[in-house]
Parts: C-alpha cells; sequence; structure tokens
C-alpha cells in the first residue's frame, strides 16, 4: 500500500490552501502563462521536453519514458536540494503541469513520500485556462464599472492610481497589459506580456473585487498595444458610468512631460516611435516633430501632439465606444498635480449618500 497520503489530486477549487504552487511545466510554457502566485521548478526544460517529445513521435513512447524519467528524476532531485530542503514538515505544495499527468505526478509522489503534504493540480494547468476563460465572461456581469474617460494627457491613469491610495476598487487595464494605451505608449521597457498571461492578470483582479462597490477603470480601447480585452469584460466596460475629466492644455502639457520621461531620455527611440505616425500624418510633418527631439524642445512637441494628433483622434470618436459618455459627470482639474489628483479622487471615492 502507498505511503502518500490521500487524496493525491485536489480541484481548483483548493488553489488557496496551499502553500506554494509549483509549476513543473517547462520555463517556456511558464513565461506564456502560469498559476498566479506560482513558481517554476522544471522536470523537463525547454530542450529536454523536445527531446524526449521527439523520442516519443519517432521512436516510441516506452524508449521516450526512460529517457524521460531519467531526465525528470535528476531534475527533481536538484529542485529538492536548492529550493525545498529548508521546509518544515507540515509544508503544502500544490504541484501542476500541462493536463496533470506524469510531471506533475512524479513530484508529487516522491515529495509525498518524503513527508510533505504534495498535492497534484487535477486538470493541471488546461484546467486553470479554462476556469480563466468561463470567469472571465460571468465575472464581470456581476460588476459595476465607473469609466474615467477625457482626452490624452488628462491624467486618466494618475487618477486611477490616486482612487486606489483612497481604497477605490481599480481595473488598471494599461499597467496590466505594460502599455500606456497609444502609438507613442510603449512600457519603457517595450515587454508586454502574452494575451494569456494579461488574461490571467485579468482574471486574479476581477475575482478580487467586491460586487457590491464599483470598480473604477479609464477608456480604452479594444486593444492596448499588441493585446485585446476579453469581449464580455469590454461590454460591460462600454456599459459603465463616465465620469469626464476636463484640464486645460497647458496642464495636459505639463503631465505628459512628467509622465514620458523615459522617451525624453532616449530620443531615438522617440524618433522611432514617431516614424510611426507617418501614414496619418506625412513626412513632413512627422519630420518636423522629429527636429523638436532632436533640439529638446519637448514642450513644443507635446503640444503639437496633443493639438495636431491625440485632440484630433478623440474627436473623431475616440471614446465613441462608451454607451454612457454622453451623461457623463464633468470633473474639472485646473491642474494635474498629485495634490489636484488626491483630491479629487477623494471626492469620486466617497461613498454617496
Amino acid at each position: 500500500m502507498s505511503a502518500h497520503p490521500a487524496p493525491f489530486s485536489v480541484g481548483l477549487d483548493r488553489l488557496d490552501e496551499f502553500d506554494t504552487i509549483i509549476d513543473v511545466r517547462s520555463p517556456a510554457e511558464f513565461a506564456e502563462d502560469h498559476i498566479p502566485g506560482a513558481i517554476n521548478c522544471p522536470v523537463l526544460d525547454n530542450e529536454e521536453r523536445i527531446r524526449v517529445g521527439t523520442l516519443y513521435k519517432q521512436v516510441s513512447p516506452f524508449e521516450a519514458r526512460k529517457v524521460g524519467a531519467a531526465l525528470v528524476s535528476r531534475n527533481i532531485a536538484r529542485h529538492i536540494e536548492t529550493h525545498f530542503l529548508s521546509k518544515p514538515k507540515g509544508w503544502k505544495p500544490l504541484i501542476y503541469c500541462w493536463r496533470g499527468g506524469q510531471r506533475s505526478g512524479s513530484m508529487t509522489v516522491v515529495l509525498g513520500q518524503i513527508g510533505w503534504q504534495a498535492r497534484r493540480l487535477d486538470g493541471g494547468y488546461k484546467a486553470f485556462r479554462q476556469r480563466v476563460l468561463d470567469e472571465l465572461e460571468a465575472l464581470p456581469e456581476a460588476l459595476r464599472f465607473n469609466i474615467l474617460c477625457g482626452p490624452t494627457g488628462s491624467a486618466k491613469t494618475a487618477l486611477l492610481d490616486a482612487l486606489a491610495a483612497e481604497g477605490a476598487q481599480v481595473l488598471d487595464l494599461e499597467g496590466l497589459a505594460c502599455h500606456r494605451g497609444s502609438v507613442l505608449g510603449g512600457a519603457p521597457d517595450g515587454v508586454q506580456p502574452g494575451q494569456k498571461a494579461f488574461e490571467t492578470r485579468l482574471w486574479a483582479a476581477l475575482r478580487g473585487f467586491d460586487p457590491a462597490r464599483p470598480v473604477w477603470a479609464e477608456s480604452e480601447s479594444r486593444r492596448v498595444g499588441r493585446l485585446h480585452v476579453p469581449g464580455g469584460l469590454f461590454e460591460r466596460l462600454r456599459d459603465g458610468d463616465c465620469t469626464l475629466v476636463q484640464a486645460p492644455l497647458a496642464a495636459r502639457v505639463e503631465h505628459l512631460l512628467e509622465r514620458y520621461t523615459d522617451l525624453i531620455a532616449d530620443p531615438a527611440a522617440f524618433n522611432a516611435k514617431l516614424e510611426r505616425l507617418v501614414g496619418q500624418h506625412g513626412h513632413e510633418r512627422v519630420q518636423g516633430w522629429q527636429a523638436m527631439v532632436a533640439a529638446g524642445a519637448w514642450r513644443q512637441l507635446a503640444e503639437e501632439l496633443v493639438s495636431q494628433h491625440y485632440d484630433p483622434a478623440y474627436r473623431r470618436g475616440g471614446e465613441g465606444l462608451y454607451r454612457r459618455l454622453g451623461d457623463a459627470r464633468a470633473l474639472p482639474l485646473a491642474t494635474l498635480d498629485a495634490a489636484s489628483l488626491a483630491v479629487a479622487a477623494r471626492a469620486l471615492a466617497a461613498p454617496v449618500g
């Protein structure tokens, strides 16, 4: 009779019961997406997984299992020595792979035989991914969204941060997507998560919200950089109550200069981004903007980008997707400094009644 504690596998509803969630898939699989909070302790690395898979297809499953078992055993031993030796007897790890099969089963058996309360996730990442997709459709239906609207430079993202500081519930789409929402708005490191990882981040945020309280978000298009907001969530956002931030051009320019310091610090990268606007504005105008970059005429450049690029786009219907924009409550702000935004956030977050 096996000495391993029963039950061997548990379902997704018990994710929160474990001290550590261990993803034993390859680093490439883990990088694409993983359960929030999981650590990656692969039992087969990227090259080993390809090697075993090739043997399975080209030689035989039996030969693949022999080679795979040797590799898995060595890797599990290494993880025990480098990650787990300090864990107490009462440690409870949850282990998963792609489908809850041999990779996670192998580590679960070994850790269980040591005496830890190890369990394998039934269905593995595949089951988790399906749960994410299902709940991304269901969770938004129970939530009420308040949408911050306004043209580029209106400090909507900074106002979201101020709302979060006041204890409001905030869905920061740009933060989750690692993108600032415009053609010039890539994250400073230029790296966005993959679509699956973005959806997992959204799922994790949505499941943490209290349906009895509103959730604040800012107006975005369906796409945030190269990622897209799932359909069910986006439709709920489109139905949200709108607050229209109104600020003078000078305040918006000042805010943009503060927000895009990474572009100002790298003129070559800024000019490369401006090159993408040639199709809309022509070579002559874009070259004029690039000359301002070379001259360090940042305020003049920001004013022209706002007045000649962003505001016309906004007037053409940049927020027309939001069904209640016509009934938006106005939020006039003379300045967009941190103190002013904190005062505005405090008023917005205050309970009604």
